[in-house]
């Protein structure tokens, strides 16, 4: 690894390796199968989620991108473990934020996150060159290299360690590779409150001539998110 490399990455204690499955993706995002079909997609920050591994086998062509990624697959399955042991614990204590919908229990919500986590550490055994590790705002990609980018539980969730500046970088970056559309999911932070600039991003992003859309998702773990934003390039 370079000494670049090591100056963006960040501890590996820092980093939560959990993710989500191909199907809470699909729900989440809105998305069918047809929707997928023959794209070029990016997932981004991508995280121990499944949906690349499942995705590129049903005809997606589907990157992943993290910063985790700096780390070796092996590493990042050990701390993946490490996570779910310790989040499945701690979930006992915040049951009462969360809508007991789409898992039935804990368990099964467990049973979920090992199954993304390991479909993504078998896939980047498999194809390592899916995984690339990136440290946002910044961005290795082409102009309008991806059909469609797909952003999870980043982006919004974490208004109160990553400020506006950093929002209109990201989404600018997104903006500068998308060849159609953007997808962001959820539009709250940790609180469940909506994130308290969003309407200023929409205004934004209009500026720039795209369509944005408020969507429902048939999905809803974490309370009141259950909103995406969908952004069209003109």
């Amino acid at each position: 690894m370079s000494k670049v490399e090591q100056s963006k990455k960040l501890e590996l204690e820092r980093i939560i390796f959990i993710g989500r499955t191909y199907e809470e993706y699909m729900d989440m995002f809105s998305l069918s199968k047809k929707d997928i079909s023959g794209k070029k997609i990016l997932d981004c920050p991508a995280g121990a989620c499944s949906f690349t591994a499942l995705a590129n086998r049903l005809g997606a062509d589907v990157t992943a991108c993290d910063i985790a990624y700096y780390y070796t697959g092996v590493d990042l399955k050990n701390k993946g473990l490490q996570d779910i042991k310790h989040a499945m614990t701690s979930m006992e204590k915040v049951k009462e934020n969360f809508v007991w919908d789409y898992f039935k229990n804990i368990e099964e919500l467990k049973t979920h996150r090992l199954s993304a986590l390991n479909e993504c550490a078998n896939d980047m055994t498999e194809h390592s060159e899916r995984y690339i590790p990136v440290t946002l705002p910044a961005l290795p990609f082409e102009n309008e290299e991806f059909d469609i980018i797909l952003s999870a539980h980043f982006l919004f969730m974490y208004a109160d360690r990553l400020d506006y500046k950093f929002h209109l970088q990201t989404i600018d970056e997104l903006l500068r590779i998308s060849k159609d559309e953007i997808r962001i999911f959820p539009l709250v932070d940790l609180e469940g409150k909506r994130y308290k600039h969003l309407d200023k991003i929409i205004n934004y992003l209009k500026e720039k001539n795209c369509t944005v859309e408020e969507r429902k998702a048939a999905y809803e773990f974490q309370k009141n998110a259950n909103s995406l934003l969908k952004i069209t390039k003109r």
